[in-house]
């Protein structure tokens, strides 16, 4: 029963810790999200009014929709790499299944006579 009790507090602990990570960068990605575009919708509101009496004013909404892509293709990657790199959920959990099973087998095949 203790080793169950165990399990429970680990358990806990780990959906804490996962908790934190996932809010952690909720919050963070809102937050940038959100300042990224106010600054990015000035930035190409003055770059249009700087060019909207020229003939390039085409070609610099083109290369700004260019930026656009590659900047989110960069994110794209960025993402999955920060994805890839998260621990586990319930990592603590099985990583002491995997010793208390060995311990639990051997208690089990043991002969208790001997």
């Amino acid at each position: 029963m203790r080793h169950i009790g165990a399990y429970a507090d680990l358990v806990g602990l780990d959906l804490q810790r996962t908790q934190r990570e996932v809010m952690a960068q909720v919050v963070a990605t809102a937050i940038v999200a959100i300042c990224i575009l106010f600054a990015l919708f000035l930035v190409c509101m003055g770059v249009i009014a700087y060019t909207w009496n020229t003939p390039y004013r085409v070609a610099a909404i083109a290369w700004m929709a260019g930026v656009f892509v590659v900047v989110a293709i960069g994110a794209l990657i960025f993402r999955a790499r920060v994805a890839r790199q998260r621990s586990p959920m319930f990592a603590d959990v099985q990583r002491e299944w995997q010793e208390d099973k060995v311990i639990l087998e051997r208690m089990l095949s043991s002969d208790p006579e001997s």
